[in-house]
């Protein structure tokens, strides 16, 4: 019977933990600082936060547009409204007559 003797090395206890730390390591730097980490989540909700005040004012500009353009074609024209923006568009005013514009 052939027997083969060696001596076990101390070196190779430590080959698949460190394996497994460098493994670790490397997504747990990649969760926190990667594209889609930690710090990214945060810069993407301050970037939400920032467009959702956007649109706020968007949506208050848009509702006074459309304001102004029901007030235009309702069938019929309010006098008033008509002679604002012709005013405005034109850019004429009568002489005695003070202008302030919004």
């Amino acid at each position: 019977m052939w027997t083969k003797q060696y001596k076990k090395r101390r070196i190779g206890r430590f080959v698949m933990p460190a394996i497994t730390v460098a493994f670790l390591s490397y997504f747990g730097y990649h969760s926190v600082h990667g594209e889609y980490g930690l710090e990214a989540t945060k810069k993407f909700q301050a970037q939400k936060a920032e467009r959702e005040q956007k649109l706020a004012v968007l949506e208050v500009k848009r509702k006074a547009l459309e304001r102004q353009v029901q007030l235009l074609s309702d069938g019929s024209i309010e006098k008033d409204m008509l002679d604002e923006e012709a005013r405005s568009q034109l850019n004429m005013s009568k002489a005695n007559e003070i202008v302030i514009f919004n």
